[in-house]
């Protein structure tokens, strides 16, 4: 058992960020409409908006050419 404060912060994970949070969310998204892991990670890591990268794949662009849109 920990005895100090200072052992006990070692001991617990930090928390995940709310940003680390929307990003894995966003990856998960872009991977089950399609897109490969790196062109996802890109992709979810920016700005760029997450229903248009969708939407892109769903009206049949290449991932690729999403992602040069997009990016």
């Amino acid at each position: 058992m920990p005895e100090t404060m200072s052992e006990l912060i070692q001991l617990t994970p930090p928390p995940e960020t709310e940003r680390a949070k929307v990003e894995s969310w966003r990856l998960h998204v872009l991977m089950e409409a399609g897109y490969p892991l790196p062109l996802a990670e890109r992709i979810a890591h920016s700005s760029a908006d997450l229903h248009h990268a969708v939407d892109l794949i769903r009206q049949g662009c290449e991932p690729e050419t999403a992602a040069e849109i997009l990016l």
